[in-house]
Formats: C-alpha cells, sequence, structure tokens
C-alpha cells in the first residue's frame, strides 16, 4: 500500500486531517452527522496508519490482523445501519475495503514490502471501479453547494458555534471525498 516516500507521507497528511475533522464533527448537534462522523474519523485514522511509508515502519503481521477485526467489527456496524438508511452502504464498502487490504497484506507472503500481486485482482478491480464512481460523484457534488447564510458572524460562525465548522454539509462531503481519493491510492498500490 506504499508507493513513493513523498506520495505516502501526502496519504498520510491527508487522511489524518480528514480524522481530524471528523472528530469535530462528532460535536455536531445533529445526530445523523455524529454517528456518520465517528465511523469516518475511524476510517481516517485507520487510513492513515496504513499508509505510512514502509521505509519508516513496517506492520507486523498480527498489525495487520488487529486491522482485520477493528474494520471487520465497523463493517458489522456499518451493515446493521445500512438497515435503516441507505447513506450507510457507502461506510460499508469503505470498511469492507480497509478489511480487504489488511487481509491482503496479513496474508501476503512479502507482507511487509507493501505492493505488487498481493490481493484478488477482481475484488481489487471491483472497489477500484467503486471508488473512482464515488469519487467522480461526489467531486461533482461539491460544486453546486450554496453558501450558509449567516456566514462567519453572530451564532454560526466560528468553530465552536451552531453551524460552524462542524456543521457544514460541504466539508463532510470533501472529507468524503478526500478518503475516497485515499481508498483510490491505496487499492492501486494494492
Amino acid at each position: 500500500m506504499h508507493g513513493a516516500a513523498a506520495a505516502g507521507w501526502l496519504l498520510v497528511a491527508l487522511c489524518a486531517a480528514t480524522g481530524a475533522y471528523c472528530l469535530l464533527r462528532m460535536r455536531s448537534a445533529v445526530e445523523e452527522q455524529r454517528r456518520a462522523a465517528g465511523g469516518e474519523a475511524l476510517m481516517g485514522f485507520g487510513m492513515a496508519v496504513m499508509a505510512v511509508p514502509a521505509a519508516v515502519a513496517v506492520a507486523p503481521r498480527w498489525a495487520w490482523l488487529g486491522y482485520t477485526a477493528v474494520f471487520g467489527a465497523a463493517a458489522v456496524r456499518a451493515l446493521w445501519a445500512a438497515r435503516a438508511d441507505t447513506h450507510h452502504l457507502h461506510h460499508l464498502l469503505g470498511t469492507v475495503a480497509m478489511v480487504y487490504m489488511a487481509a491482503t497484506m496479513a496474508t501476503a507472503p512479502g507482507h511487509h514490502e507493501h505492493g505488487g500481486t498481493a490481493g484478488l485482482p477482481v475484488v481489487t478491480g471491483v472497489l477500484l471501479v467503486y471508488f473512482a464512481g464515488y469519487v467522480l460523484w461526489s467531486g461533482a457534488r461539491l460544486v453546486p453547494i450554496p453558501a450558509v447564510a449567516g456566514g462567519a458572524g453572530g451564532k454560526g460562525g466560528g468553530i465552536g458555534g451552531v453551524g460552524g465548522w462542524r456543521d457544514r454539509p460541504e466539508l463532510a462531503r470533501a472529507c468524503r471525498l478526500s478518503m475516497a481519493l485515499g481508498m483510490l491510492a491505496m487499492l492501486l498500490t494494492l
């Protein structure tokens, strides 16, 4: 899952920043947004850890098995949530992709080398097609978002205020887009 060291560090930074913003979104007044933000924070930080360049840290086999277990539990939670709202199907596919990548790295003979021909090409291809489509679809949805009335002034502005950074739908969409791009990068190097 690691290419050039510079690209790897950029992916780590992108995923960690996305995870951090999702933690901030967990303080939202909207319950559904808080729930989604928790899963997205887990994905962001998990992707950041998985993207650390192999030249810096080589994850042992037990770490990949741990990632498989953690994201397997997150996949079960997303499957349960998808019964009530189909929006969670994207979270389900994201967690399944993380389980797949971690399991592939745990079972690959040279799992410490990250990259090559590990994994099932069909599964990898299906996940690549899905995330590429999601990137295009969510990127197109970012364009027409109107500005929030009230801007940065009064009670609605600022980081902690209602309607502040944590309740901005366009930022939540940008985070999902960032994570989908990160997932694409990680799947391409699998």
